[in-house]
C-alpha cells in the first residue's frame, strides 16, 4: 500500500512532468492531463513553487484566459553537460531541463591524451557557463562520450586507440573528480544513434542502426525503441567483422585512401596524395573516373557491412554518419546493393545532425537522469 509521504512525491512528479511538457499551463488542465484533483494539484505546486522547479508563467497560452493562473518549470533549476571526445576535436553542449541548448562549443585537440582531455572539459565547462551567462555549479548531469567500449561493469573504456591514455581507464570516475558533478560515459556512436532518434532522422523508428563510418567503425543498434549495448557493452564494434575475411572490406578512412593510392596508380586521375576522403569524394562529383571507382567500391563495402546486420536484425531504418558516411554520395550506391541483396531491405539515410548527434544524444541521456535528481535535492520537504 503506496503511504502518504510516497502519494505526495508521486503526485508533485506527476503535476511536474505535466507542467513541463504542457507549459504555459493552469490549475484546472494540470488536473484535467494528471488525472487527480485540483486540491491535489494545489498541494504539489506549492511544494515545487517553494522549490524553485516552477513558477508562475508571465503569459498564458494564446486565447481567452479568464482569469487562470499559469505555471511553467524553471529551465535553469539544473543544468547538462554534454561531451563528445574524439581523437580531433572536443565539442560540448550546455543545455536547461527544457533540453533547450544554452550554449555550443567545439575545440580543436588534435593529438591530444586522455590526461590532458581532463583539463580541457574542465575548461569546456566554464567557458559554456561563461557563454550561457549560467553558473556552472547548476549542472547535474553531464554525459561524456567516447570512442571505445565503455564496460557494463565498472564503466572502464576499452578498445579506445584514437585517444592516448583513455584505454583500460575509470575515465567517468576521474572526471567526476574534476567536474564536481555525477559523470556518465558512453560509446559515441551509440549516443548517435540517441541523438538521431531524439531529434534527427530516426524519429519514431523504433528499430533501427546508426552506422559511423570515419577514423573507425562502429554503430549503435535500436531495437524496439532501446539501445543495445550487449553483455559487456561492445555491441556495435565493426571493426571486428573482418577478423578471418580475406576479403577487403574495411570502409574507414585509412583503408579508403590505401585503395585510392592503388587505383590511381598509372592512371590519369585529379588525385593525388594523400588522398584523404575528403578529397576523393570532391572529385568523384566533378567526374574523376578513379575517384568514383573508390566511392563504388567504398559504397560495396559499407553495404555489406549493412547486410550483415539488417539480415540478423531485420531493422526498418539505417542512418550513415561519421566523417565519411553523412557523404549524401554514398546513397546512390548503398541502395541498390541492399535491395539486391536483401528481402527486406532497410531504408537508408544520411544523419540529419551531423557532428552534432552525439552532443544531441548526450544531452537527452543526462536530461532524464537530471530531472529526477533535481527533484529529489530541491523539492522542499516538510519537516
Amino acid at each position: 500500500m503506496a503511504t502518504p509521504p510516497l502519494l505526495k512525491r508521486l503526485n508533485e512528479e506527476t503535476v511536474l512532468e505535466s507542467i513541463r511538457t504542457g507549459a504555459p499551463i493552469s490549475r484546472a488542465e494540470i488536473a484535467r492531463r494528471a488525472g487527480i484533483s485540483k486540491p491535489t494539484v494545489s498541494l504539489a505546486l506549492r511544494t515545487l513553487l517553494d522549490a524553485g522547479l516552477v513558477r508562475e508563467a508571465a503569459a498564458g497560452p494564446v486565447g481567452p484566459t479568464y482569469g487562470a493562473v499559469y505555471f511553467e518549470p524553471v529551465a535553469e533549476a539544473a543544468l547538462v553537460l554534454g561531451v563528445d571526445l574524439g581523437a580531433r576535436f572536443l565539442r560540448g553542449a550546455l543545455a536547461d531541463l527544457t533540453g533547450a541548448i544554452r550554449a555550443r562549443q567545439d575545440v580543436e585537440v588534435a593529438g591530444t591524451d586522455a590526461e590532458s582531455a581532463l583539463e580541457a572539459i574542465l575548461g569546456l565547462r566554464d567557458d559554456l557557463a561563461r557563454a550561457a551567462t549560467l553558473d556552472a555549479a547548476l549542472i547535474d548531469q553531464v554525459v561524456v562520450g567516447v570512442p571505445g567500449v565503455v564496460e557494463q561493469r565498472g564503466g572502464t573504456v576499452r578498445l579506445a586507440t584514437n585517444v592516448p591514455g583513455l584505454d583500460g581507464r575509470r575515465y567517468g570516475a576521474d572526471l567526476e573528480e574534476r567536474l564536481g558533478a555525477p559523470v556518465a560515459v558512453e560509446n559515441d556512436v551509440n549516443l548517435a544513434a540517441v541523438g538521431e532518434r531524439r531529434l534527427g532522422v530516426a524519429r519514431g523508428v523504433d528499430d533501427f542502426m546508426f552506422l559511423s563510418v570515419g577514423t573507425g567503425l562502429g554503430a549503435g543498434l535500436v531495437l524496439r525503441g532501446e539501445l543495445q549495448r550487449g553483455h559487456h557493452g561492445a555491441a556495435g564494434e565493426l571493426d571486428y567483422v573482418a577478423v578471418g575475411l580475406e576479403q577487403e572490406i574495411d570502409p574507414c578512412a585509412a583503408a579508403l585512401s590505401s585503395l585510392a593510392s592503388r587505383l590511381a596508380d598509372g592512371r590519369e586521375t585529379l588525385l593525388a596524395a594523400p588522398f584523404d576522403p575528403p578529397a576523393i569524394f570532391a572529385a568523384s562529383r566533378e567526374g574523376d573516373a578513379v575517384a568514383r571507382d573508390v566511392v563504388r567500391e567504398e559504397a560495396r563495402r559499407i553495404a555489406l557491412h549493412i547486410a550483415a546486420i539488417a539480415a540478423v536484425t531485420d531493422v526498418g531504418l539505417v542512418v550513415l554518419g561519421g566523417g565519411i558516411g553523412a557523404n549524401a554520395d554514398l546513397l546512390t550506391d548503398v541502395r541498390p546493393l541492399l535491395a539486391k541483396w536483401l528481402p527486406y531491405a532497410p531504408r537508408l539515410e544520411i544523419s540529419s545532425l551531423g557532428d552534432g548527434a552525439v552532443l544531441t544524444g548526450a544531452v537527452s541521456v543526462g536530461l532524464e537522469s537530471a530531472l529526477g535528481r533535481v527533484f529529489v535535492s530541491r523539492r522542499a520537504v516538510p519537516g
